[in-house]
């Protein structure tokens, strides 16, 4: 007789496809509120640099290169430049892996939560942290500054392979404009309005987090901002390869 057939499928592929979505929908919020808490520690410890918002970042450099109330300009380029590097890595690391939540998803995620973890260790060492506004910071602050971009900026990459609708993490502009524009105020449908509103609400939670631990200790936000990193790491992974 013929060997029987098995439907075994590759780990991360079982299961009810919109399940496992609203699994990376739930993780990527969880991730998007860890942003927030590691852009007010950014921004209100590191000379108001932005290491995961790109887009304020863009706009602060603009305006430091008018000279403009004695904004910083160092910071911002090297948040660029570490964001963009972290995600030219990463891209390139999951190019080549299957698309959904893989292995090497994990390990990114996993590996955030570790930097984030040193730095928050690294921070909290750093004399001069936090860097009062208009003074100028410490060479290890701007080496802070430069790695949490690229941390930041691996992140982003990661969830952006996981393709979550107006979830990267990363990003609330876009996210704001669907949510008005695709309102039934709009004339549209509302479709995706709870994914869409969660998501601007956690990354104001975050901040509002991150800006509370400042007050009580400068690597406080990272370092749950780190936990945060590892625990979503590590449930996405038991996730994509639980047999269901």
């Amino acid at each position: 007789m013929p060997p029987e057939k098995t439907s075994e499928k590759p780990a991360g592929t079982t299961g009810d496809p919109a399940r496992r979505a609203s699994w990376h929908l739930a993780l990527m919020l969880v991730l998007t509120f860890s942003t927030g808490i590691v852009d007010a520690v950014g921004y209100l410890g590191l000379d108001r640099v932005f290491t995961a918002n790109m887009t304020g970042n863009v706009v602060i450099l603009g305006m430091a290169l008018t000279g403009s109330q004695d904004l910083p300009i160092l910071g911002p380029v090297l948040a660029l430049a570490g964001f963009l590097l972290g995600a030219a890595v990463v891209g390139r690391v999951l190019r080549r892996a299957a698309t959904g939540w893989t292995t090497a998803s994990t390990w990114v995620f996993a590996l955030v939560g570790v930097v984030l973890a040193g730095l928050a260790v690294a921070a909290s060492l750093i004399a001069g942290l936090p860097v009062e506004p208009g003074t100028t910071p410490p060479p290890a602050a701007l080496v802070v500054t430069t790695v949490l971009g690229l941390a930041m900026g691996g992140q982003a990459a990661a969830a952006r392979r996981l393709g979550v609708k107006d979830v990267t993490t990363v990003v609330v502009t876009s996210t704001l404009t669907g949510l008005a524009a695709d309102s039934r105020l709009a004339g549209g449908s509302g479709e995706g309005w709870r994914r869409r509103l969660g998501a601007v609400v956690l990354i104001l939670a975050g901040a509002a987090v991150g800006a509370a631990l400042l007050r009580w200790h400068v690597g406080a936000g990272l370092g749950l901002a780190a936990l945060i990193s590892l625990v979503a790491a590590v449930l996405g992974h038991l996730r994509a390869h639980a047999t269901r």
